[in-house]
């Protein structure tokens, strides 16, 4: 099947691109000395994740419990999960992954890990935890100066075991420019090390120091501390990737394919595509870098101006060879969101279809029993 036979819209995938990108983190990784737990939210597929795993990734880091269950099940044995958990079916949920495989869970509060403490004593076992370590983001984590006295708070509850202290540095989502890279990258190194060595100072055997981002990821990679790095986006990129010169076009492997549906004025195109397939992002945590909702590939006189839920407005700033009837590529402002929002990827090599990928761990991917 030809590319330009497909219904539009959908998602494509480079299946080379998204190879590429696989192979180089993980290259990175390797002559580092550093583990990749590669952040999987970002492709929520277990075919993606296999990719991973056969190119060297020695765990993997879910954004849900639905992708950890599915990670256990195919028999990945190191599976951290991002968040803690405070909902008795999800404190079940995290008991059942712990006695299966090397579950750990994230925790940043004593009275999240006394939750988690009560049921992995219920269930007889030790529960695994990272403590979560806040690098700037000023979400999750606690602050690199207070770690110890966390760690001693949670260090009361016998049936959790610290064995690390994880971050993410998601404030480097502001960034403007890949001058601004740099700071945040320093964030996230002086947060770990502070944290990890007051921890060790006062006893405590940390065997994962583990962070990450894909943009902060090239410029950390060959920090002291850190041992495991948990870049997600790097699989597809986007138009965030893009701004801070993370990426490159030729690197961003996840489009939207759409058709041009009507030219209702000289400068205005409107496209089969809205926000179900492109989500509104325009830069995660506040990137006022980023205009519009999209690139598209070979017209930078066309701009995805705005979106409806079905349909988006192409602004023509210039003279162009587009026409209706026309199927464009454009590369998202933030992969993520569209990968999450199909049931599966086409893949794509060159101008022919070359399989499909399911998308098939995306939140509530499994239905509860009744």
């Amino acid at each position: 099947m030809k590319k330009i036979d497909l219904i539009t819209p959908c998602i494509l995938v480079d299946g080379d691109i998204l190879n590429n990108n696989i192979l180089e983190y993980q290259k990175i990784s390797d002559t580092n000395g550093k583990e990749l737990w590669p952040m999987t939210k970002t492709h929520k597929s277990t075919e993606i994740a296999k990719m991973q795993i056969d190119a060297g990734a020695k765990g993997l880091l879910a954004g849900t419990l639905d992708e950890c269950e599915a990670f256990c099940e195919m028999g990945i044995e190191n599976i951290m999960y991002a968040y803690p958990v405070a909902s008795e079916p999800n404190l079940q949920r995290a008991v059942n992954l712990a006695k299966k495989c090397n579950f750990i869970i994230r925790i940043d509060c004593q009275e999240a890990a006394k939750l988690i403490n009560e049921a992995a004593k219920n269930a007889d076992i030790v529960m695994n935890y990272s403590l979560i370590i806040d690098s700037g983001l000023h979400r999750f984590g606690v602050l690199p100066e207070n770690a110890v006295s966390v760690a001693n708070a949670i260090s009361e509850f016998t049936s959790l075991n610290l064995v690390g202290i994880s971050s993410h540095p998601g404030h480097v989502y502001g960034a403007l420019s890949h001058s601004d890279l740099q700071k945040y990258v320093d964030d996230e190194k002086s947060s770990m090390k502070y944290a990890a060595d007051a921890l060790r100072a006062a006893g405590y055997d940390l065997k994962i120091v583990s962070s990450g981002s894909t943009p902060t990821f090239r410029g950390a990679v060959d920090d002291e501390t850190i041992m495991v790095y948990h870049p997600g986006n790097y699989v597809f990129n986007d138009v965030i990737q893009l701004s801070t010169d993370t990426a490159r076009d030729c690197d961003c492997a996840l489009t939207i394919y759409a058709t041009i549906i009507s030219q209702p004025r000289e400068s205005l195109m409107i496209i089969d595509a809205g926000t179900k397939c492109f989500g509104l992002d325009q830069g995660a945590h506040g990137n006022t870098a980023i205009v519009g909702f999209g690139k598209v590939k070979g017209h930078p006189e066309a701009i995805v101006d705005s979106l409806s839920e079905e349909v988006g407005k192409i602004k023509i700033s210039e003279e162009t060879t587009l026409k209706v009837g026309d199927k464009i590529e454009i590369i998202p402002n933030h992969s993520c969101v569209p990968a999450n929002q199909t049931s599966y990827l086409v893949a794509c090599k060159g101008d022919v279809v070359d399989r499909f990928i399911n998308v098939d761990i995306r939140a509530n991917s499994k239905k509860p029993i009744i």
